[in-house]
């Protein structure tokens, strides 16, 4: 299962689809996103997708943590947000 990388310019919809399609899917997800703008694009995706999977029965929870990611040789911190049912 790939991660599923937010930008900053992420349409919230979009995302949020992804993350419902893959929790459908393999019943765990995970969301990755660097820098504020992308975070913010992040959260209201999984806000979203949660009322997409309500209408389901799936009620999910969230965990959000710190990774070091390794962009082009640089390392950068990313926000990981681990999507699973409750």
């Amino acid at each position: 299962m790939d991660v599923i990388k937010v930008k900053a310019n992420s349409r919230t919809a979009a995302v949020a689809g992804a993350i419902a399609g893959v929790m459908r899917e393999h019943k765990h997800a995970e969301v990755q996103a660097i820098g504020a703008g992308a975070v913010n694009q992040a959260v209201k995706a999984l806000v979203l997708a949660r009322g997409y999977l309500a209408e389901d029965g799936i009620p999910i929870i969230c965990f959000p943590e710190f990774v070091d990611v390794d962009i082009d040789g640089k390392v950068r911190t990313a926000i990981k947000i681990t999507v699973e049912p409750r």
